[in-house]
């Protein structure tokens, strides 16, 4: 049985930093690209961050990029979300992902498992 275990998530001002991690079990890690998706209330689930099963190759939203890092730990099985220069727009419940693909992808319907998700909160 697969599980994805998200911790992590809390209450920040504006321009603070959170680090999230997302612990996989019953998979082989290594052999699944791993995603974050994050949705706030009343929108759709959003694209965050996605790496390869090696983590040599990792994608960024735009309305991420040059804030957050996505890493993996492979002998851990975890994969880790590190937050800075968080904004109130980044409020949201944040979900990790697994694809059974080494390679990284964007879209939720590629991912087969998933956590149950952590609450991010930005107080502005």
């Amino acid at each position: 049985q697969v599980q994805l275990v998200e911790s992590g998530g809390g209450l920040v001002q504006a321009g603070g930093s959170l680090r999230l991690s997302c612990t996989a079990s019953g998979l082989i890690f290594e052999n699944y690209a791993m995603g974050w998706f994050r949705q706030a209330p009343g929108k759709e689930r959003e694209f965050v961050a996605t790496l390869s099963g090696s983590g040599m190759t990792v994608k960024y939203a735009d309305s991420v990029s040059g804030r957050f890092i996505v890493s993996r730990e492979n002998a851990e099985n975890t994969v880790y979300l590190q937050m800075n220069d968080l904004k109130p727009e980044d409020t949201a419940v944040y979900s990790c992902a697994a694809r059974p693909s080494l390679m990284p992808n964007d879209r939720p319907s590629e991912y087969t498992y998933w956590g149950q998700g952590t609450q991010v909160t930005v107080s502005s």
